[in-house]
């Protein structure tokens, strides 16, 4: 066998097998597309990550607060102008399949079988890439996570912010 043949044979089988591997989903991570169509089970993966200290430290507290920043999410991303939604959901949809992730990551497993801490390293592998997309990416998805979480008033002491009143 030729050097030829066996570099096209290792790119044909490499290609076949991340192919496969994008086009099988594992029963224990799939999810219904009409029960995220919002991607809120990813992005329940990622506001752990990007509001690291903020969240509160009581577990049910922490459980209602998350919840809250997912809704607002939802309700921003409605709010986006179409080109910018447009490309925040190819993202987030990149975000979802495991040939994006390969692109994107380097790695094939599904984000929620990922520690956190390989969320944070992934994260910040994006915020200090040569790459302008990749941080892009990042700061797009770090500045939806923050601003829907302060969005929210409850949240707003914690920058010792309070709302401005109106004096009639």
């Amino acid at each position: 066998m030729n050097r030829r043949t066996f570099l096209t044979t290792a790119l044909v089988g490499t290609g076949a097998l991340a192919l496969g591997v994008n086009l099988y989903h594992p029963p224990q991570v799939r999810v219904s597309a009409s029960l995220d169509q919002s991607h809120r089970l990813l992005f329940s993966l990622l506001v752990p990550v990007f509001l690291d200290g903020a969240l509160p430290h009581t577990q049910s507290l922490r459980v209602a607060a998350q919840n809250r920043t997912l809704d607002a999410i939802v309700a921003t991303m409605d709010l986006l102008p179409e080109e910018s939604r447009d490309e925040l959901e190819q993202l987030l949809e990149l975000l979802e399949s495991r040939l994006g992730l390969l692109l994107l990551t380097g790695n094939m497993t599904p984000l929620l079988m990922r520690q956190p801490q390989e969320l944070v390293a992934m994260l910040e592998a994006w915020r200090t890439s040569f790459l302008d997309l990749m941080v892009t990416a990042f700061q797009g998805l770090r500045e939806l996570v923050l601003a829907s979480y302060y969005s929210c008033p409850e949240h707003w002491t914690r920058l010792n912010y309070e709302k401005p009143r109106l004096f009639n």
